[in-house]
């Protein structure tokens, strides 16, 4: 399983392609605090969930001076579509060697109905000005995550 990140730890540096076909790099967000989310697979019902509790918490977020990023391990095409349905209006980056992900300890052993695997672990990373890991949230459930993630950033709800 790969190592999973801690607060104090600087986070992997990035660049990956987006929904709209242009790339979007980490190092781009110094100077502001940065939210990126790991879900295993866009237009499921749980990814589908959490992709719109974000975008319906953006703009609070944003407020609180949070810019947030998705990753999946889906292609380009997929992210595009998923974005268009749900109205999905941040980056969703496609990270379809896993290479991100393993960086980030969001992809490793997973076991469901009593079969091991290797998989995204549906992950959060909270990113502070400095590039620095501020918290770090793994195996978290898609409902209801927002809403602890902006109690625990401290962010009023």
């Amino acid at each position: 399983m790969t190592q999973q990140l801690v607060p104090g730890t600087p986070a992997p540096d990035f660049t990956l392609p987006d929904q709209e076909g242009g790339s979007v790099t980490l190092s781009s967000f110094r100077g502001s605090e940065v939210i990126v989310y790991f879900y295993p697979a866009a237009a499921t019902p749980g990814c589908t969930t959490q992709a719109c509790d974000f975008r319906d918490n953006l703009a609070s977020l944003g407020a609180a001076g949070f810019t947030v990023l998705g990753i999946s391990p889906d292609p380009v095409g997929k992210l595009e579509a998923f974005a268009e349905k749900e109205s999905l209006t941040f980056p969703l980056l496609s990270d379809e060697d896993h290479r991100v992900a393993g960086a980030y300890g969001a992809w490793g052993e997973k076991k469901n109905y009593g079969r091991t695997y290797e998989g995204l672990i549906r992950s959060t990373v909270a990113i502070d000005a400095t590039g620095k890991v501020s918290l770090a949230q793994y195996n978290v459930r898609a409902t209801g995550h927002v809403a602890k993630l902006r109690r625990d950033l401290g962010i009023d709800q």
